[in-house]
Parts: C-alpha cells; sequence; structure tokens
C-alpha cells in the first residue's frame, strides 16, 4: 500500500485505435518522458510497458507489451496510469504544495494551500484564506511545509 500512495496519475487511456492494439493515450502531465519506449506504467490491472508512443492531436498512440489487437485495446478504455515521481532537480511538483503555509519574500504568512485551480496562462495555488497565487509568483518550494512567493503588490488584497 506505502507503494502505491508514491504513485502519481499520469494519465489514462482514452480509447483504442486501429486494429492492431495500440491505444489513444491522455497524458495528465507535462512529462512527455513517461511515454518513452521502456517505460512501465502502473495500473489497477498490472504493469504496462511501453512499446512505443507517437503524437497525435494533443494526445498519444501508444502500443504497449501484451495489448495486440483491437479488442484486447477496447478492454482498457478509461484505465488510469501511473508512475513514480521522477527525481528532477529543480522543478516544483503541484502535489508537494499541498497544506503548505505560503509566505511572502519578507516572511509575511498568507495562509494554506489546500488547491490548485487550472488557469490558462498560470495554475493558481488556492489557499484557505480565499486567495489566489498565480504559480509564476513561487520562488521556493519545501515539499508540504512552506511555499514562498515573490508577487505584485496588492496580491493578497
Amino acid at each position: 500500500m506505502a507503494a502505491e500512495r508514491e504513485l502519481l496519475d499520469v494519465g489514462y487511456i482514452v480509447k483504442a485505435h486501429g486494429l492492431r492494439g495500440q491505444v489513444i493515450v491522455e497524458l495528465t502531465t507535462d512529462r512527455r518522458e513517461r511515454l518513452d519506449p521502456g517505460s512501465v506504467l502502473s495500473t489497477d490491472r498490472g504493469e504496462l510497458r511501453v512499446i512505443s508512443a507517437a503524437a497525435h492531436q494533443h494526445r498519444y498512440i501508444v502500443t504497449f507489451d501484451g495489448i495486440t489487437d483491437r479488442a484486447g485495446a477496447e478492454r482498457w478504455r478509461a484505465v488510469t496510469l501511473r508512475a513514480r515521481r521522477l527525481e528532477i532537480d529543480d522543478v516544483m511538483w503541484i502535489d508537494q504544495m499541498f497544506g503548505a503555509s505560503v509566505v511572502t519574500v519578507d516572511g509575511t504568512e498568507r495562509g494554506v494551500v489546500v488547491a490548485v485551480e487550472q488557469h490558462p496562462t498560470s495554475d493558481l495555488l488556492v489557499l484557505d484564506t480565499g486567495a489566489l497565487v498565480p504559480l509564476t509568483f513561487v520562488t521556493d518550494v519545501t515539499a508540504h511545509e512552506r511555499v514562498v512567493v515573490d508577487g505584485p503588490e496588492g496580491l493578497f488584497e
């Protein structure tokens, strides 16, 4: 169970594509390497190994090892794909901000992160105070503890 908590949702299988077992995958992450050949993704049904993937209309056509025909591919429709967190230096992960105290660069506490809302220009941190903070103003994150923001005057007014 502890290992399952380490897995992050990275996408899902939308539908079958063609006759040879390929599927359409919608990634819910911007990390394209999740679909590199040889990558292993976890599902509630077991693991899937990526054989190949190609971009297709903002999604991906993916061939997984063991899915060989359309009927087999259809059985994977709507299955969530999960993977372990990538260890990349200097990357802020959204899930690490939940429950963290938000402070400005001068040390003023502004609230606690309770949610993240998608927005076309920048995702927004939603604080327990009701304030919305664009991620573009986040300068430092200590996972689940502290988020430092450097925003314009009036951001929290």
